[in-house]
């Protein structure tokens, strides 16, 4: 076994989820992360805890997708329910065997069985939780690289000084909470907000492995402004790419995209939260170096910031409801990021780099 993936387990266990004795622990992981369940189930264990894993796939939701009626997708899981109602911390594993499994399922079908288990969602988000990714052959392949490339790319966001990025974070948080207001500008882009009652959150390795955001939500309906999202993302199996949306008073007036314009139209159309910002964020880890169509690691990539549609984290104060969140991707490289009078980010360097 790879050293580091028994050192991502440590991370995860010891860091992130901070086991202790007596935790019920679930993972849930594709076949391909095999060696990452073994390494977390030993290091629970020595922590006290006792785990169980959960075997999941995209060609397994894409059998559901195809067996399913319309009526069997409005099917409540209770006995989900029952098992992470009595878990205390659930890692989400990610290694998929095929990333386009879901991508000719309709994407109506996708958000009726969404919004009917988001009440097993929100217990979770609840837990002590942690998403990840094992690194494997079809996420290297997205990412066009050969597997040692991507396993160096991936265990160099993951693998870092946890503790000195937590510190930088959080500084960035409390610099941006002296503040009531946030701007994004940059080419084709000038996007305000309030921030007025809400909380930023620095996020340190506790929930997303790798992370490295530090993240509110906005006034819901004070968003106003234009901007341009050049980084492509996946959503429904589909690459969309060139984003561009308009808001006033809160809400998307206008759209575009310059690949899978549908999709957006869909993501959009879903509900009325669908159409407002849930987050604003700013991604600040330098050791993601390149995007990879995975957004557990393309939103922390540094010299960017992020926007999602949809529902707002309830932590952070927001109250945007939706049935969806999804992030989308702007490089800042000429851009700056602005709170009140005060420069967090600008055009290659976070305030407290020197």
């Amino acid at each position: 076994m790879d050293p580091r993936v028994e050192e991502h387990a440590r991370v995860l266990v010891e860091w992130s989820a901070e086991v202790k004795k007596g935790d019920q622990v679930v993972i849930s992981a594709s076949p391909r992360a095999h060696d990452l369940v073994k390494a977390i189930t030993k290091a629970v264990a020595e922590a006290g805890g006792t785990s169980i894993t959960l075997m999941q796939s995209e060609e397994v939701s894409r059998a559901f997708y195809d067996g399913a009626s319309d009526e069997t997708l409005e099917v409540f899981p209770r006995h989900m329910k029952a098992l992470v109602e009595q878990t205390d911390v659930f890692f989400g594993i990610n290694a998929p065997v095929n990333t386009k499994a879901l991508a000719r399922v309709d994407p109506k079908r996708i958000v009726a069985r969404s919004k009917a288990t988001k009440e097993i969602s929100d217990i979770i988000t609840g837990k002590r939780w942690v998403a990840t990714v094992h690194p494997c052959e079809t996420l290297a392949q997205q990412g066009d690289m050969s597997l040692d490339e991507y396993r160096d790319f991936a265990y160099g966001a993951m693998l870092i000084d946890w503790k000195e990025a937590s510190k930088n974070m959080n500084l960035m948080k409390e610099k941006l909470e002296r503040h009531n207001d946030v701007r994004f500008v940059g080419p084709e882009t000038d996007l305000y907000a309030k921030t007025e009652g809400r909380i930023w959150i620095a996020a340190d390795g506790k929930y997303n492995m790798p992370d490295g955001e530090v993240f509110t939500a906005p006034v819901e309906d004070t968003v106003e402004g234009s901007i341009y999202f050049d980084v492509p993302f996946m959503q429904q199996g589909k690459v969309v790419q060139g984003v561009r949306l308009k808001f006033e008073k809160g809400e998307v007036v206008d759209f575009s995209a310059e690949k899978s314009e549908a999709t957006l139209k869909a993501i959009l159309e879903i509900d009325e939260g669908a159409k407002k910002l849930g987050e604003m964020a700013i991604g600040t880890n330098r050791g993601i170096k390149d995007y990879t169509l995975n957004m557990l690691f393309d939103e922390k990539i540094g010299d960017t910031i992020h926007c999602a549609l949809g529902m707002a984290y309830p932590e952070c104060n927001g109250t945007n409801e939706s049935a969806i969140h999804v992030d989308m991707i702007k490089t800042m490289d000429d851009g700056e990021v602005l709170a009140g009078d005060e420069i967090i980010y600008s055009k290659g360097k976070y305030f407290y780099e020197k």
